[in-house]
């Protein structure tokens, strides 16, 4: 497992680089695949470029820390995201500038672009606004995210999950890169919008996309 701290504290410290995050906002996890039923969450309120190896906090499925520092505040959403969706590997959550200014406007993200299959539906909802950290806030991000990768939070920031850190790393830099192409199309007008027979193509089309024979 040190070898997975480490590779979450620099994941965490590439959501920097790539300008998802600015400060201690945001937070990052990566489910445990150790015969434990947990994960490995970047603890709250400490610099990523800080971090240590024994800093990362393991969280059990039933809210249990363990490690010397205290989990993000995020927690909560971080475990039921495990929980309900088997396939997600890691999740990371971001204050990114687009992403967040179309959260503030509590807008879900309609087909303007193809790209948006790449997060598993046919738009990106917005989750309701919840105070951060509460039970409250997780149910609302387990809407959003029925039969999706990602979705915003209204009045806070941006949510996305991978297979593993590397995926879920780049869903949210694609995520960021989605947002800024919608709010610059809406400054000009409103965008047009691909229709559903279009977007359910394009979806099954993902179903293989990037797969090498």
């Amino acid at each position: 497992m040190p070898d997975l701290r480490l590779k979450l504290i620099a994941t965490a410290r590439g959501m920097t680089a790539s300008g998802l995050n600015r400060g201690t906002a945001g937070n990052l996890s990566v489910r445990v695949d150790d015969g434990r039923e947990g994960f490995l969450i970047t603890p709250t309120g400490m610099d990523y470029e800080a971090l240590q190896a024994d800093d990362v906090v393991f969280m059990r499925l039933d809210g249990t820390p363990q490690g010397r520092r205290k989990p993000s505040s995020e927690w909560r959403f971080h475990r039921d995201l495990y929980v309900a969706h088997p396939q997600a590997g890691a999740i990371l959550h971001a204050h990114s500038p687009f992403a967040t200014s179309l959260a503030c406007l509590h807008r879900d993200i309609p087909p303007f672009h193809y790209m948006i299959a790449r997060f598993g539906g046919d738009s990106l909802r917005c989750a309701a606004y919840a105070t951060f950290g509460t039970q409250a806030l997780s149910d609302a991000v387990l809407l959003a995210m029925a039969g999706r990768r990602a979705c915003l939070l209204g009045n806070h920031g941006m949510l996305a999950y991978g297979d593993d850190l590397e995926q879920a790393l780049a869903l949210g830099v694609e995520l960021e890169a989605l947002c800024e192409q919608y709010w610059r199309a809406c400054q000009l007008g409103e965008p047009v919008l691909l229709d559903a027979a279009e977007m359910a193509t394009v979806l099954e089309k993902f179903a293989r996309y990037g797969q090498q024979a």
